[in-house]
């Protein structure tokens, strides 16, 4: 049986004062990271920027981001959110 992977980075806890604009905007990961986008408080919307996917996350959800997957988050008012980063699929 294979072991889930760890993340080889993590965000600090972002919250509506500290989450950097740039999330807030499409972006992506770089080939070969995936991420792990975790809601600790409050809700967020996660759009996919292809397809106009809009999902909404609430505290204790998560939500798989691909490599090079454009995609941007909006906070729905108060909130605190974090980002593990992996070097494969972290829901295998």
């Amino acid at each position: 049986m294979t072991a889930h992977p760890l993340p080889y980075r993590s965000t600090p806890v972002f919250d509506t004062e500290t989450l950097p604009a740039a999330l807030c905007k499409a972006h992506s990961t770089k080939a070969g990271a995936w991420g792990r986008l975790e809601v600790l408080s409050g809700s967020i919307r996660y759009i996919v920027e292809e397809n106009n996917v809009q999902t909404i996350l609430c505290a204790g959800d998560h939500i798989i981001i691909q490599p090079q997957q454009l995609h941007h988050v909006e906070p729905l008012g108060a909130m605190q959110m974090q980002i593990h980063f992996y070097d494969r699929d972290p829901s295998i």
